[in-house]
């Protein structure tokens, strides 16, 4: 008795060393790119396009790679939505629950998941390459829509294997259509569907490998998905490999923009599952 009293001591001890760990790093990171970066982020940096001499330290901004980021981002939250619902709603109220298909598809996004980004980058490279495609803000949006399906389907996937048996059942029961259940379904993972696509644009905006290679990099806002467009995650790239001084505390200060963007989406992700998951049948 007395050594499961001191195993489940040292097992304690180490759990709180290894988050008192992970908070450590992250502090430090926030910390150094608050300290490097806020600085040099001014109104100026955040609304203005670079000027001719931005790049050696002159005036200008990165109003290009906001714009271009929010561009791809909208384009392939949307495009990622429309493919992942349907998807979602299918294997999980069309097929059985034990269907082999869908534990197929299950295992395919799960694969897909972990596939890292710069893989999804030179493939849709390979892809532009074969139609003659060069890099545009429509090869960005493709890249990044690859890249986010699979967190979209097994996010919401994971909520709505959550939805009671007893709910469908009762809704078949009321005479109601398989389309008309999938309403019901939707009432219950709306809460996961609003996460998931909060995440998969935190993912999306701070992918840097993917869009190198299909999106491109230009000082301007494209006004067409035919030209290229710039990146915040490319912008603090280029930056920070700059030898002058004052270009890298920018890329710290694009950095700290970065970072506010998607500790805001994960901070509004959370609330609002915990808002709505109250509200749920279980």
């Amino acid at each position: 008795m007395k050594l499961k009293f001191i195993e489940e001591k040292i097992f304690n001890v180490l759990m709180i060393l290894a988050t008192l760990i992970v908070f450590a790093f992250f502090a430090s990171i926030i910390g150094t790119i608050v300290q490097k970066g806020f600085p040099s982020l001014t109104w100026d940096m955040v609304t203005k396009l670079p000027g001719g001499g931005f790049y050696v330290g002159k005036e200008g901004g990165i109003l290009n790679a906001i714009a271009g980021s929010l561009m791809i981002v909208l384009g392939s939250t949307a495009l990622g939505l429309a493919i992942s619902i349907p998807v979602v709603f299918y294997i999980n109220v069309y097929l059985r629950k034990k269907s082999k298909l869908a534990y197929l598809t299950r295992l395919t996004f799960d694969v897909l998941f972990g596939v890292p980004s710069i893989v999804y980058g030179a493939f849709g490279f390979t892809i532009m390459i074969f139609f003659g495609l060069k890099t545009s803000l429509l090869g960005g949006i493709i890249v990044i829509t690859l890249l986010i399906i699979p967190i979209f389907v097994r996010s919401m996937d994971e909520v709505a294997k959550s939805v009671p048996k007893d709910l469908l059942d009762a809704t078949y029961s009321l005479g109601a259509t398989k389309l008309e259940a999938v309403r019901v379904v939707l009432r219950q993972i709306a809460p996961g569907i609003a996460t998931a696509t909060l995440l998969s644009v935190g993912r999306a905006i701070g992918d840097a490998a993917g869009v190198m290679f299909t999106a491109g990099f230009t000082d301007n806002i494209p006004s067409s998905l035919s030209q290229p467009a710039a990146t915040l995650p490319l912008s603090v790239f280029f930056q920070l490999s700059s030898p002058i001084p004052e270009v890298r505390e920018r890329a710290y200060a694009a950095a700290l923009l970065l970072t506010i963007i998607v500790l805001i989406l994960s901070i509004t992700g959370r609330l609002i599952m915990n808002r709505f998951s109250k509200n749920r049948i279980s």
